[in-house]
């Protein structure tokens, strides 16, 4: 789930290319990756459960974390329209266009999976309720046919946000261990954007 998606803005494009990933980037990174990799693993374990309030529990820690990843995803993206990120290392054209591609379609499925969850507890008639303090509003109302279909689309992004982090990260071990190039290292380092600059 690295930082190269989209082109940047115009402003970005009169700066200097960076050396190095910002804190903020990295913190991001690392922060979002285990709050996804939780919830993946907490919607499958709650979905075999007995109805339990141990079971109601799961389910409103897996709304939180997943509002939780909307947000980090969008504050994601904003900085990374205004912080370019350090340009991809050599590689074959076809391996930066198959990166760019995944990128892409990552930051697409980690802001549709916790949308799609959002919907299908709606048409459910069950409201979100941040940590049990902020009621996020209805995007639709109680239609438990439409339930039924919702629950389908959210478990299909899941399996597809899966396969996406499973070759994000088998990307970076052939990086990594293949061609023992700095890609999986420059996301382990927090270093100034640029050398000599501050790090933000």
């Amino acid at each position: 789930m690295a930082e190269h998606f989209g082109t940047g803005t115009d402003r970005l494009s009169s700066t200097p290319t960076p050396v190095h990933y910002t804190r903020t980037a990295v913190s991001l990174h690392w922060l979002m990756a285990a709050l996804i990799v939780t919830l993946l693993c907490l919607g499958w374990t709650m979905t075999a459960m007995a109805i339990s309030p141990l079971k109601v529990r799961f389910y409103n820690w897996h709304k939180w974390l997943g509002m939780t990843v909307l947000a980090l995803v969008v504050a994601r993206s904003l900085w990374r329209l205004t912080h370019r990120p350090p340009a991809l290392l050599p590689m074959p054209a076809w391996q930066s266009v198959s990166a760019h591609a995944l990128h892409a379609f990552l930051y697409l499925m980690m802001f549709v999976q916790p949308l799609t969850g959002w919907i299908y507890s709606n048409y459910a008639g069950y409201p979100i309720v941040y940590l049990g303090l902020l009621r996020l509003p209805n995007l639709v109302s109680r239609n438990r046919d439409m339930a039924k279909v919702w629950v389908g689309y959210h478990h299909i992004v899941a399996w597809l946000l899966l396969a996406a982090i499973a070759m994000h990260a088998l990307a970076a071990l052939k990086h990594h261990l293949v061609d023992r190039d700095d890609t999986l290292r420059r996301m382990l380092r927090f270093r100034s954007i640029r050398r000599g600059e501050g790090q933000t």
